[in-house]
């Protein structure tokens, strides 16, 4: 059967928006004038800090909502409470796999090039001073246990007073599934949600156009306060680590979407273009979280599975975190001329599994998660951390970025895996150049699956795929 023609876009949707009122190009443009800025100018650079702080404040003030809500919303509207449980417990395996994937790649990768031979680092001269004292302390006194302690929160506001995602997200799954269980009772409380749902996205909305003024006032900070010759003295271990994160993306990350999912990774790049450089500005992915769910949600995959698996991602799915961490591990050990056996790196792995998720959402997360770790295994100089403690806001944007496209592709994958993915949706999404626009502008709902709307044209202008006669 033929396929319809395409529905045009609703009034004041026509079309793409010119590319200098597109957002990726605003916050780019934001992105150079701040490092031009912190560069020429490293006074003035810093004073810019502000900016930055408050635009990533102002999102963090939303993110807690938006996920509460989202999963309240997601847990409510499902038939069977047994779906959510199997997709979380899908969502922690892939999590699990992905993280141990990564941590093995950045093992081999300083392995092979082995950067840190010939620095001959005296552990007993390394002085540790000011915040790095600071993140070894806390990791130093860091129990394996605190995780699962952690996700209980004191105070039902303390959770979201604090941003601690992992509290919010233990709380909605309570509410979620409470408000399910109660029956009709809950049936206005769930309504209730979604219409707030839609206020919050609508506040998310303003608060994205001060995007590029706040990456313009992070990266300003960050060049000026760290100076861009901060980069020449361990200029090899940025290059390696990029290049490793690179090739994960690439070809771990995308190899498996396009085997799995059926899905290009370039294409998906393409989409979540704002986001990518929302995340390079900041430094952070979190600012984002709000629009990949959004776009995760218009490609086609359920909206359940989106509210579950995006934010519990952002603690459990930290790909870029885990090459950063066994890459930095050995490298120290190599620095300092620690000799690890195969079975110690591997016993490096093992402890890097417990720490990389004990500080997620944490300050210096990285840096405690590393000197946790250290301090775990013992054999290992926890002090060593100073050797890169000037690069690590360099290497920051690339952690922030792999996390992000990790999250991504395993919202896909475990929306595939749970049946909850319109693949041929998710494929004409890509495949057109205005979705990432649609995506952003229309309202937070889950848009219809192709199978449901065999001889119609979807709200959004997408050209839905014609039942088989």
């Amino acid at each position: 059967m033929a396929q319809t023609a395409q529905k045009p876009l609703p009034p004041g949707r026509t079309g793409a928006k010119p590319w200098y009122r597109q957002l990726y190009f605003q916050v780019l443009v934001a992105i150079v004038v701040g490092i031009l800025l912190g560069w020429r100018w490293p006074d003035l650079g810093e004073a810019m800090q502000p900016i930055g702080t408050t635009f990533i404040a102002a999102m963090k003030m939303l993110i807690g909502p938006i996920v509460f809500l989202t999963i309240i919303g997601g847990i409510a509207g499902v038939a069977d409470l047994k779906k959510v449980g199997l997709t979380g417990l899908k969502a922690l395996t892939y999590f699990q796999i992905g993280t141990i994937v990564a941590l093995v790649i950045g093992l081999v990768a300083i392995n092979v090039v082995r950067l840190g031979e010939g620095v001959n680092a005296d552990p007993s001269k390394i002085q540790v001073s000011g915040t790095a004292q600071q993140y070894v302390e806390t990791g130093e006194t860091q129990q394996w246990w605190e995780f699962f302690t952690h996700l209980v929160p004191e105070s039902f506001f303390g959770a979201f007073a604090e941003g601690d995602i992992l509290q919010i997200i233990f709380l909605a799954v309570l509410f979620g599934i409470a408000i399910k269980a109660v029956g009709p009772i809950g049936e206005p409380i769930a309504a209730g949600v979604k219409r707030l749902t839609e206020v919050v996205f609508k506040v998310l909305s303003f608060v994205m156009k001060a995007a590029p003024l706040g990456a313009f006032g992070a990266m300003a900070y960050a060049v000026g306060a760290f100076g861009l010759s901060t980069l020449t003295s361990l200029g090899s271990l940025i290059a390696l680590f990029y290049a490793t994160s690179v090739l994960f993306v690439v070809v771990v990350l995308g190899g498996f979407l396009a085997l799995y999912v059926r899905l290009n990774i370039f294409q998906l790049f393409r989409y979540l273009k704002d986001e990518f450089f929302l995340v390079l500005g900041t430094s952070t992915a979190e600012p984002a979280l709000p629009g990949l769910m959004r776009k995760m949600t218009f490609m086609g995959a359920d909206r359940t599975t989106v509210g579950l698996v995006v934010p519990t991602g952002y603690s459990f799915n930290l790909d870029g975190a885990a090459i950063y961490l066994s890459l930095a591990a050995v490298y120290i050990a190599q620095a300092t001329n620690t000799p690890l056996s195969v079975g110690q790196q591997i016993g490096l792995l093992a402890v890097m599994l417990l720490t990389s998720k004990g500080a997620a959402g944490v300050a210096g997360g990285g840096f405690i998660a590393l000197t946790a770790t250290l301090s775990t295994i013992g054999t290992v100089p926890a002090a060593g951390i100073m050797l890169i403690f000037g690069i690590d806001k360099f290497m920051s944007e690339c952690r922030a970025l792999v996390n992000f496209y990790g999250n991504a592709v395993a919202t896909l994958a475990i929306a595939k895996w749970d049946g909850a993915l319109d693949v041929e949706r998710a494929r004409r999404v890509l495949a057109d150049r205005t979705s990432a626009e649609r995506a952003t502008a229309q309202e937070p709902e889950a848009p219809p699956r192709s199978s449901d709307v065999p001889k119609q044209t979807s709200a959004d202008g997408l050209t839905p795929t014609s039942a088989s006669s």
